[in-house]
């Protein structure tokens, strides 16, 4: 069960895709025409994780994770997006998503962006006490999806303690400040992380995004750090 995944879209060409590289990766993949048929069979079978277009026809990905969320459906969405949709990250973080990923995309984004998701629950069920920056980094993304900001910024401290060098953690933090509509808190910690290193892509992209917003959160382009070293 552990290395199954759901894919729900409604393009013939993207579930090939993904199911092409997700098996070539070793997974247990099955695929799903559009929400309603997603719904189905993650009624019947158990999941780790659903890869969710935003748009489809009929039951969209806002309504998918609305219906498992209310159905206490466990699984981890990630969503597919190629649009700039009205819908928000905030609103999908709320209902359970838990990263995104953009078309177009290449295979070797596909295959980390899952194993990156698994390592991270991984870490959050496992009983061995949390030792290093990398998994202390995984735990505050999870408390950030399920907006838990409170253990997220717990998280965020413990792992500056063991690097306080690394810009990870100042980028998460503006976009928990985000999400809080702490504009200006936001961009002094996408400032930090830039301070700390430069050319670091995640902050770049978050502080031209929230500049121009002034506070919303779009999911096509929030940047969680996960498409540059951890990619």
């Amino acid at each position: 069960m552990k290395n199954k995944i759901l894919i729900v879209d409604d393009e013939k060409n993207i579930r090939l895709t993904l199911k092409t590289a997700l098996s070539k990766a070793g997974y247990e993949v099955e695929t799903a025409v559009n929400g309603e048929d997603g719904l189905s069979k993650l009624q019947e079978e158990e999941y780790p994780i659903v890869l969710l277009d935003m748009k489809m026809p009929g039951m969209d990905g806002i309504q998918f994770l609305k219906k498992i969320t209310d159905d206490e459906i466990e699984t981890k969405v990630i969503m597919i997006t190629g649009y700039g949709s009205v819908e928000t990250a905030v609103e999908t973080l709320k209902l359970g998503a838990v990263d995104y990923l953009r078309k177009p995309f290449k295979p070797e984004e596909i295959i980390k962006i899952v194993e990156d998701v698994f390592d991270r629950y991984e870490v959050e069920n496992s009983e061995k006490e949390v030792e290093t920056f990398d998994e202390y980094i995984m735990l505050a993304k999870n408390a950030i999806n399920k907006r838990n900001f409170s253990k997220a910024k717990e998280m965020l401290q413990k792992a500056t303690s063991l690097d306080s060098e690394k810009p990870e953690p100042f980028n998460l933090l503006g976009i928990i400040y985000e999400m809080q509509h702490k504009q200006a808190e936001a961009m002094k910690m996408y400032r930090a992380a830039l301070a700390l290193e430069p050319g670091y892509k995640p902050a770049n992209d978050n502080i031209e995004r929230a500049g121009e917003s002034m506070g919303s959160i779009d999911l096509d382009n929030v940047n969680f750090g996960d498409d540059e070293e951890e990619k």
